[in-house]
């Protein structure tokens, strides 16, 4: 058995252009996200999947910088890049990560990794966020190399080829889904980066949390005693990009 975490990176941006290359601190989001990535012992390798577009070209010596494997594929149909980066790596279990999520919990990865091999027999896709009750940015999602595969030979919408894993939880008909869920819902919480409020609140976290682990326990312990911090990035709802993406969608 081969776990394999994809952190999905590029370096265009419609709402923070050259994002993944912003700093929180001494380091880069995608280092960031690559460190906590590694910190998970559930993970038997790590890879960040880009674009082959030139302007990805600085974003994966960064990523090597890191001593992070890298992938590079199609900057439209994500689903087909993933699958090619899982393929390549003869990986069994996917486990996929968005790169604009620095703070990503490696607790959180290892505890849906759990949760997904002592219910192997039940379910092809379990995630945290179908429905979310983790902050946004702490997004874990695991299934099979197998669903992959099918989703990646099936999925005929634009949406599904962009947002990679929604040919999966959007059929529970054809793929079994399971939800692991965060004792407490903190689902209303924005700790990801899409946009400037974004990257100014998660700067504004990183320097309170003066160098104590970047883990969902110290984040919020950081947001209770500073609730206005919540403020800076209220106005942005969920899975806009993807709501988005359904309004304008079609065949391919």
């Amino acid at each position: 058995m081969v776990i394999l975490a994809i952190i999905q990176a590029r370096t265009g941006s419609a709402r923070l252009p050259g994002k993944m290359m912003k700093y929180i601190g001494d380091k880069t989001i995608i280092h960031h996200c690559i460190d906590q990535v590694k910190r998970a012992r559930k993970v038997d390798r790590v890879v960040v999947a880009t674009t082959t577009g030139g302007e990805d070209d600085k974003l994966v010596e960064m990523v090597k910088q890191s001593k992070c494997d890298v992938a590079r594929g199609s900057s439209e149909d994500v689903l087909d890049r993933f699958y090619q980066a899982a393929k390549e790596r003869n990986a069994t279990t996917i486990v996929r990560v968005n790169g604009d999520c620095p703070f990503i919990d490696p607790v959180l990865i290892d505890e849906t990794v759990q949760f997904f091999l002592d219910h192997h027999d039940e379910y092809d896709y379990v995630s945290n966020v179908h429905p979310p009750s983790v902050p946004d940015g702490y997004d874990v999602e695991v299934f099979t190399y197998e669903a992959l595969e099918r989703a990646c030979r099936t999925a005929d919408m634009k949406s599904q080829r962009e947002h990679v894993t929604s040919a999966i939880w959007e059929h529970p008909e054809s793929y079994r889904v399971g939800v692991f869920r965060h004792g407490e819902d903190l689902s209303h919480i924005r700790i990801v980066v899409d946009e400037q409020e974004d990257l100014e609140m998660l700067r504004e976290i990183h320097a309170k949390l003066n160098g104590k682990a970047i883990n969902l326990v110290n984040v919020m312990d950081v947001i209770r005693a500073y609730p206005d911090l919540l403020e800076i990035n209220r106005k942005y709802k969920r899975e806009e990009g993807y709501r988005k993406s359904l309004a304008e969608d079609r065949k391919v």
